[in-house]
């Protein structure tokens, strides 16, 4: 699971599962207690799915304006290569942690989760 922010086991005041964005969130860890440690997996990876997705999209506009230099050049395998590297990025920044949105959205599913079920 990363280095995310959201991850853990309910219950520890230290645990980071009751945090997002680094302050103690009380209506998730109450959610939590009513999710299935499955279920809050599934959650974890659509949420980084999510924001590896959102990534990929902001890597590839940075990227859409830069001419190839080096052994490639300019040539229509650079944008094969680079729309491939964008998404490797992507991929290992949301795994990583990403920039927050994996944590947010997570949130937001689990409250969905939870609110589905009562």
């Amino acid at each position: 699971m990363g280095s995310s922010l959201i991850n853990g086991l309910a219950g520890n005041p230290y645990d980071k599962s009751q945090m997002v964005n680094g302050r103690r969130d009380p209506q998730l860890a109450a959610a939590l207690t009513k999710v299935s440690p499955e279920a809050q997996k599934k959650i974890r990876t659509q949420a980084q799915d999510f924001e590896a997705m959102f990534l990929n999209s902001m890597f590839s506009q940075m990227t859409t304006g830069v001419k190839g230099d080096g052994p490639f050049g300019d040539t229509t395998g650079t944008g094969v290569w680079r729309s491939m590297l964008t998404e490797q990025y992507s991929k290992s920044f949301a795994k990583a942690g990403g920039v927050g949105v994996a944590d947010d959205v997570y949130r937001t599913l689990i409250m969905q989760q939870v609110n589905r079920t009562a």
